[in-house]
């Protein structure tokens, strides 16, 4: 199965439009595919004991790591802001992405258990500047804090990068063309 998540929190923005793409292409190649949008869930997005005292999951993120363990690859969707992702998304990854489900801690080592490995990710990022702007501004720091901080740190691999830059300038024709090629992707994804 494969788990679609758009990290908008918006379901009206052109981020939303290419994790549905993504999902219909994959959905048309006779994939099983499961969409979240995180602007509909009903959760609280903020860690407020930190991982001293995991607070309960609200029934939504239960299902979304339902969702987590039950697929084969992982695809979040979401536009670069700042630097990296939206609040939301890093809230959902610091609620559902917990020690003990995500990874593990060993005792008495630096090392840990990669507790979702088995599954590989995709990434979609959506940003107004182009992609070389990252290398050399940011560091790559709007992808690496979800491929290898987050997806890989939990055992994901391999962990794909699509980035679709100057958002803000593209044409009607452009924004066709990439969503076209977010459900060719899908229907890749469908077909392994």
């Amino acid at each position: 199965m494969i788990l679609v998540i758009n990290g908008h929190s918006s379901r009206n923005s052109f981020t939303a439009a290419v994790a549905e793409a993504y999902a219909q292409g994959a959905r048309a190649a006779g994939g099983k595919v499961e969409l979240l949008h995180l602007s509909e869930l009903k959760f609280d997005p903020i860690l407020h004991e930190g991982y001293r005292q995991i607070q309960p999951l609200e029934p939504d993120l239960m299902r979304a790591q339902e969702l987590i363990t039950a697929c084969t690859k992982l695809v979040v969707c979401y536009p670069q802001w700042w630097g990296t992702g939206p609040a939301l998304l890093k809230g959902f990854i610091d609620r559902v992405f917990l020690p003990g489900f995500a990874f593990k801690y060993r005792d008495n080592s630096r090392f840990w258990n990669k507790l979702l490995a088995g599954r590989s990710a995709e990434i979609w990022l959506l940003s107004d500047s182009p992609r070389i702007y990252f290398l050399f501004k940011y560091w790559n720091s709007p992808i690496e804090w979800l491929k290898t901080a987050t997806l890989k740190f939990s055992g994901f691999d391999p962990v794909r990068v699509n980035v679709i830059g100057g958002v803000r300038f593209l044409t009607e024709d452009q924004r066709t063309q990439k969503l076209a090629m977010a459900a060719k992707a899908g229907a890749i994804a469908a077909a392994k």
